[in-house]
């Protein structure tokens, strides 16, 4: 239950004002772009628009209302959350200092982008610093060459490298794959996507080289895909003795998962993808650039949901693909969430510089930024050569502009002890103090103190960050509020926990399941060991601490579902499996059967514990939210609400 009011907190948006209300809960209102601005941040693409809007409506009045119940006893005070919201402020603001108009064509830029993959070639050749000239002309007559043929129509790509390594230097030459926007440097995109299909660009000088770039592919973006993997590896130290053994036994897993064996469970107990053996092989979800090409041919490959890929082999493993979804790229601009995401990653790219420097220039209007004509430059400055040559805190306090408001923002104003205690520690820094002249001294620091203005009031200047800053506060609120009125509730009330278990018994079942001994060990020859001292009869706890930690043993009842036995293994009592080698890392796993249980069998109270505690939690959260709505009745206009349908 938890997890999912985590993943509910980051999609609820704050209200709009002197807009439509879509419903009220006691003396409040939320309105139709507030709803929107929530329901458009994560929405995904549905058959029945109506039901999924009042499904999501239902969710979000119950949001306000724990809110609303959480601002009532303030726990917008605590100390803690007080703590987290002034973390979270430090974190994101940054993202915000930005110039709207620069940022809206960093936008529209990368959405073009988005909309396309080339598959690019790159060459390459390092210029070190310490290069001679004579070498640095070479390696600018190299490329340059390499650059003319290529725009001949040279497509023998091995071959031009090898004759530009003949007559001057080895080039380097590689297959990016395709890209993307955001797959490559800012510096490297802007050239790429500058190019039509066959073409090269020209030698592009970077700070450690030259590089020409080669477009000889492009297709329509393949937008994001979610994939499950189960990687069979190879031993760290393989010189390819182990190539059969691994195919055959990816082959062994793949007939498996044909006859409808459960690709999570296999993936969890074969898969040597140490990342995502755990979640059932589930990889983020990724789009063009994220993996080698090769790997990325395998996954589009993949037409349907659920298909599943033939083994293949790369410098990893063999891998086996399971299609899970995909997401086309959206394309069109009024998509909320998709542009929302561009701009996060415009945000934590080199692009945003641009649009951050003219951004710095506009701030000065916005601010309230008023010049006091009775301080002239030529005093700040007389006095700040005064303050460099004998830099103390007395001095600094007794010089007639000190006390004399310099210049001034619509909430505060800047004195000229403060433009001398900026001097003095400037000109002390060697790292920052590079000799500027005092009038850019000035300059400096009116940037800084107006950047420094605008950051601490960002909520006056930027509604999307007001948006997002009580977003998170409330976010928060929530949670705190599940937990005491919910979660540990439910989980703490050991009345209600057997109640709801002694009424829902017949919920609480087995299917066909096992008790079942868990080894593993150190290595194979550990695992051989292990399993002839339990044929001998050896207590298997016993066996584990006299291992000298070779050996890792656990008991547990499983359903037989979940376990995943070599081929050909009966699922008999006694049966101990033939040890399985994980070739990551060279350990070895087997188990032993104990007992075997029919299917529907119940569970004792322990055993279904995690299951009630789940359902108790929904009977305790209904209960909660029945005497909220009481408290707060909730009236929503239908009227409004049918305009979300249009």
């Amino acid at each position: 239950m938890k997890k999912i009011y985590i993943a509910v907190l980051f999609v609820l948006a704050m209200p709009a004002i002197h807009a439509q209300t879509l419903f009220t809960f006691g003396s409040q209102s939320v309105s139709k772009e507030e709803f929107l601005k929530a329901y458009n941040k994560n929405k995904m693409p549905v058959a029945d628009k109506e039901k999924a809007l009042r499904e999501y409506l239902d969710l979000y009045t119950k949001f306000k209302l724990k809110v609303k119940a959480a601002q009532e006893i303030h726990l917008d005070t605590l100390p803690q959350l007080k703590y987290d919201i002034q973390s979270f402020r430090g974190q994101v603001e940054d993202s915000y200092m930005y110039d709207e108009v620069g940022m809206t064509a960093l936008v529209d830029e990368a959405f073009a982008r988005s909309q396309k993959d080339l598959h690019v070639l790159h060459f390459y050749k390092e210029i070190d610093g310490k290069m001679a000239k004579e070498d640095t002309q070479r390696v600018y007559k190299a490329m340059n060459e390499l650059y003319e043929e290529l725009s001949k129509g040279a497509s023998d790509y091995d071959e031009l490298v090898d004759e530009i390594a003949a007559k001057y230097m080895k080039v380097k030459a590689s297959d990016l794959g395709y890209i993307t926007a955001f797959t490559v440097p800012y510096e490297y995109e802007n050239i790429i996507y500058n190019l039509k299909l066959g073409q090269s660009s020209k030698p592009y000088r970077s700070k450690n080289g030259l590089h020409v770039f080669r477009v000889i592919d492009e297709r329509k973006s393949m937008g994001k895909f979610k994939i499950a993997q189960i990687l069979l590896a190879f031993p760290p130290d393989d010189n390819g003795d182990y190539f059969g053994t691994v195919r055959r036994k990816a082959d062994s897993v793949y007939a498996k998962l044909m006859s409808g064996a459960n690709f999570s469970e296999i993936a969890k107990l074969v898969s040597d993808d140490k990342l995502t053996y755990l979640t059932g092989g589930e990889m983020p979800e990724f789009g063009t650039g994220k993996f080698e090409l090769p790997f990325e041919k395998e996954v589009i490959k993949l037409t349907k949901d659920g298909e599943i890929s033939k083994p293949f082999f790369s410098k990893f493993g063999f891998h086996i693909l399971k299609r899970i979804g995909n997401t086309p790229t959206p394309t069109d601009k009024s998509d909320v969430a998709y542009i929302f995401d561009i701009k996060q990653k415009i945000n934590q790219d080199s692009r945003v510089n641009a649009a951050k420097d003219k951004f710095n220039k506009q701030i000065i209007k916005q601010i309230g930024f008023k010049r006091n004509a009775g301080v002239s430059n030529a005093d700040l400055f007389k006095y700040a050569d005064s303050i460099s040559a004998n830099p103390t805190p007395e001095r600094t306090k007794i010089f007639p502009i000190s006390t004399k408001v310099v210049y001034s923002f619509a909430k505060s104003s800047v004195r000229g002890s403060d433009w001398l205690n900026f001097v003095k520690e400037y000109k002390a820094s060697g790292e920052l103090y590079q000799g500027e002249t005092n009038e850019m001294l000035f300059q400096k620091y009116i940037n800084i103190t107006a950047l420094e203005y605008y950051k601490e009031h960002l909520e006056e200047y930027n509604a999307d960050f007001k948006y997002q800053m009580q977003e998170f506060k409330e976010g928060n609120m929530l949670f705190e509020i599940m937990e005491r009125n919910v979660w540990s509730k439910a989980s703490n009330d050991a009345a209600g926990l057997q109640k709801t278990y002694d009424q829902n018994k017949t919920n609480y079942r087995w299917s066909a399941s096992a008790d079942i001994l868990l080894f593993n060990c150190k290595d194979l020859k550990s695992a051989g060991e292990a399993t002839e001292a339990l044929k001998q009869g050896k207590d298997w706890k016993k066996l584990a601490e006299e291992s000298n930690m070779n050996v890792q043993s656990d008991s547990g009842r499983y359903e037989l579902n979940q376990i995943s036995l070599p081929e050909g293994t009966a699922t008999s009592l006694g049966t101990i499996t033939s040890p399985a080698v994980n070739n990551t890392d060279g350990s070895a796993s087997f188990i032993k059967i104990l007992k075997l249980y029919p299917d529907n069998q119940p569970r004792t109270f322990e055993e279904a514990k995690g299951l009630v505690i789940n359902d108790y939690q929904v009977v305790v959260e209904e209960k909660w939210v029945t005497e909220l709505k009481k408290k707060y009745p909730v009236k929503m206009d239908e009227k409004v609400f049918q305009q979300l349908l249009k």
